[in-house]
């Protein structure tokens, strides 16, 4: 389980008066700070898949980086299975598998070096990863690409490198920042069947997505996001009812209700 209180996290801007109209007027510019989250909370048990939702801009990156320890808050409580994220950042990152916007890859590793590299800094032993790689490969259908260097990937097999190298070590919660993006719908619909297997190992999965028909498919609960504050967190059904016809009515009406 993953449980998130009044999380707030907040940026030096160098130059105010740089900024362009637009974004002088966000009301998170305060000062001299940019104050990207400002009370944000929201849970996901075991075995659930939590869909974090909000416009671009809203804070949702940002606070995926803060669960995953790549940020420190400035303030609030990040807990994973009774471990404090934020005071144990070490054992934390032990338990937490993340999927950033950027893949990352080394280009001149193969896929398989790049999954391997990433079990070894968890101190996974040659057979664990080899055995890990395997089934991971089977998985998301990746023995194709597998050994060949990954600087000439496509954009799914980068994704689906990426995927393997975040959940190598077997995590507690996994974390996936738009993990469909930019992929064809054959990729995309074997990431959204790889969630769902975690899913059913009852690994509780949090991502963010703009894609509301992915949030129907796979989404226990959902958490809309809009100037770095939580508006709205509750479960799927709560939220389809927030408007009738369709999501996409849910989720405006639960952004004009807190704008």
């Amino acid at each position: 389980m993953i449980e998130i209180s009044n999380l707030a996290k907040k940026f030096a801007v160098e130059n105010p008066k740089k900024l362009s109209d637009q974004e002088k007027k966000d009301p998170r510019l305060k000062g001299r700070f940019f104050h990207s989250v400002q009370d944000v909370s929201f849970y996901c048990e075991s075995g659930e898949v939590l869909g974090l939702l909000g416009p671009n801009g809203a804070g949702k990156t940002t606070t995926l980086r803060m669960l995953s320890t790549a940020l420190t808050p400035d303030s609030g409580e990040i807990i994973i299975n009774g471990t404090n994220v934020v005071t144990k950042p070490v054992v934390a990152r032990q338990m937490i598998g993340f999927l950033s916007g950027s893949t990352g890859l080394y280009g001149r590793l193969t896929g398989r070096e790049n999954i391997a590299y990433f079990g070894q800094l968890h101190g996974m032993s040659e057979e664990q990863i080899d055995a890990k790689i395997s089934e991971l490969a089977d998985i998301l259908d990746m023995h194709t690409f597998l050994d060949r260097r990954s600087e000439n990937f496509s954009t799914g097999m980068k994704q689906k490198t990426a995927i393997a190298r975040a959940v190598v070590h077997d995590p507690k919660v996994v974390i996936l920042d738009e993990p469909t993006t930019g992929l064809d719908i054959m990729a995309a619909q074997t990431v959204l069947d790889f969630i769902r297997r975690l899913k059913d190992q009852g690994v509780p999965v949090i991502f963010s997505t703009h894609h509301l028909d992915e949030v129907a498919e796979l989404c226990d609960r959902v958490t809309v996001i809009h100037h770095g504050k939580t508006h709205f967190s509750d479960s799927f059904d709560a939220f389809k009812a927030q408007a009738e016809g369709s999501l996409h009515k849910s989720f405006m009406h639960v952004i004009k209700q807190g704008a």
